[in-house]
């Protein structure tokens, strides 16, 4: 895997980028832990393509945008073009194991979308676009299929090290069935929110459930949940990797998407339906996140 640093200020981490030579699979799987023996950058950087880390063994921090987190057995972090990946210390994963699986959106096939917000709508590629996540996002594999998530990842390992025939079909169909788990557990996050063991975050995602058609701050959502908005803003960033305002936004989105495709309401009045009382406001908005307006959205996916 061969990638091509770029700052472009001073104050801004470096950006490595992986244009494969022709012919070359643009899929890489990387050991993480302490005593492997990584070719990777030591200092803050992103990335301008995706990967994931899975750690089948916790143990030390990964720093994640302004984060530091504890790594424990069954994580799985998503990392998305853009998200910043913190001054790494060769200690920082002691007693961890785990497996980084990077790759560029074109391994998917050809007829992926080039265009990083535009993968919103791709079914494997929209955990990787988070609208200004302050970091990796943070999932859990189950603890009854993280000997299944390994099995994959080293069955794909071997097969990008022995280049057997047909290794490129087996590449692909190995990469296509973790990211389809990577969206199943990305689509699941809200509902294990949920769950009585985290009884605040339910609480959070009830109401952002609940008001999300109307004005809703993070203010608002903290009184109605009686806590301080600090306090809610790093509870919910900790836990989920995302602000309070983007889950809101999230929310919104999603529905917006469903408006677009299954009725004909106009733009305007599917802004207003979903808490976007300014339609220019709305229209900005979901192009940021999508890549096109909700009028190309609609006539690509109506």
């Amino acid at each position: 895997m061969r990638s091509r640093r770029t700052v472009l200020s001073a104050d801004q981490p470096a950006t490595y980028s992986w244009r494969p030579s022709p012919g070359e699979l643009s899929v890489a799987v990387l050991p993480l832990g302490h005593d492997a023996g990584v070719d990777g950058a030591h200092e803050a950087h992103s990335h301008d393509f995706p990967g994931i880390a899975y750690f089948g063994a916790g143990g030390g921090i990964v720093r994640t945008g302004k984060q530091v987190r504890t790594v424990e057995a069954g994580d799985l972090f998503v990392i998305g073009p853009g998200d910043v990946m913190g001054r790494a210390h060769s200690d920082d994963l002691v007693d961890a194991r785990g497996w980084g699986v990077f790759f560029t959106a074109d391994a998917l096939g050809p007829d992926t979308p080039a265009a990083h917000l535009t993968w919103r709508t791709h079914p494997l590629l929209f955990p990787f676009v988070r609208g200004g996540a302050a970091g990796a996002l943070r999932l859990k594999v189950p603890p009854e299929q993280r000997d299944e998530w390994s099995t994959r990842i080293h069955a794909l390992d071997d097969e990008l090290r022995q280049r057997r025939d047909g290794y490129r079909d087996a590449v692909s169909a190995h990469l296509v069935l973790l990211l389809v788990g990577v969206s199943r557990l990305a689509a699941d996050v809200v509902g294990d929110l949920r769950e009585n063991a985290e009884p605040l975050l339910a609480e959070v995602f009830d109401v952002i459930e609940r008001r999300y058609p109307e004005p809703l701050s993070l203010r608002e959502v903290a009184a109605a949940v009686s806590i301080s908005p600090g306090h809610l803003t790093s509870t919910v960033r900790r836990r989920t990797g995302r602000t309070v305002q983007e889950w809101i936004t999230e929310r919104r989105m999603v529905q917006a998407r469903r408006l677009l495709a299954v009725t004909e309401l106009t733009v305007s009045e599917i802004g207003r339906q979903v808490g976007f009382p300014d339609a220019g406001y709305f229209a900005r908005t979901f192009g940021k996140l999508h890549g096109m307006s909700p009028t190309a959205w609609r006539r690509t996916n109506g």
